[in-house]
């Protein structure tokens, strides 16, 4: 998928509202058909997002060939998503680029003492290519089990990021409350005050 900007703009913020591996992924392109905004340009930002969203210790070296799966994976993913939400057919190409995917070894999780006592690492003999394994087996028990239902998309019509909706009423509409969710209750607002003034 094309990014759009230019090399002078400054790098995106990573975003982890998901609450899963494989939804931060899919939510690693924001505003999705209009800007395109794309948060995985290279191997050293793939391996930044990779320690932030807690599959690496440090960041590992990602080739170009990494970006590539990375972002195959998620495009990947993301169209089970939609097929999910849109209540369709799932894509066959989709599904076996998770399953080939899925195949590598994932990561191994690791027990370290530290001085503020027990930590995990995680390692793999691979690490860009062990990290993309454990997010395609994270799809596949997302969007094969009970909880495939609770994944929602943004309710602001400019968001476009997923979400595992873990709220014990399941109405959660929002990514994020301070997010979009606050966007939302201002627009309100001042709809209101415009109503009253006029």
């Amino acid at each position: 998928m094309p990014a759009r900007g230019t090399s002078i703009d400054p790098p995106p913020a990573f975003v982890f509202v998901g609450g899963r591996p494989c939804l931060d992924l899919v939510d690693t392109v924001a505003k999705r058909g209009s800007h395109d905004i794309e948060r995985l340009p290279d191997g050293e930002r793939l391996g930044r997002w990779l320690v932030e969203a807690g599959l690496a210790t440090s960041p590992p070296q990602a080739t170009g060939a990494d970006v590539r799966r990375a972002r195959e994976l998620r495009e990947a993913v993301y169209g089970l998503v939609r097929c999910v939400l849109d209540r369709r057919r799932p894509s066959e190409h989709d599904a076996a680029v998770v399953n080939r995917l899925a195949h590598d070894a994932d990561l191994v999780p690791r027990l370290q003492i530290g001085a503020g006592g027990l930590t995990a690492a995680w390692h793999g003999p691979a690490p860009v290519a062990a990290a993309l394994s454990t997010i395609a087996r994270d799809a596949i028990d997302l969007l094969s089990g009970p909880l495939a239902g609770r994944v929602k998309e943004c309710a602001n019509p400019e968001c476009t990021l997923v979400f595992l909706d873990d709220s014990q009423a399941r109405r959660r509409r929002w990514c994020a409350m301070e997010r979009c969710g606050n966007l939302a209750k201002i627009g309100r607002y001042r709809g209101r005050a415009a109503g009253e003034t006029s």
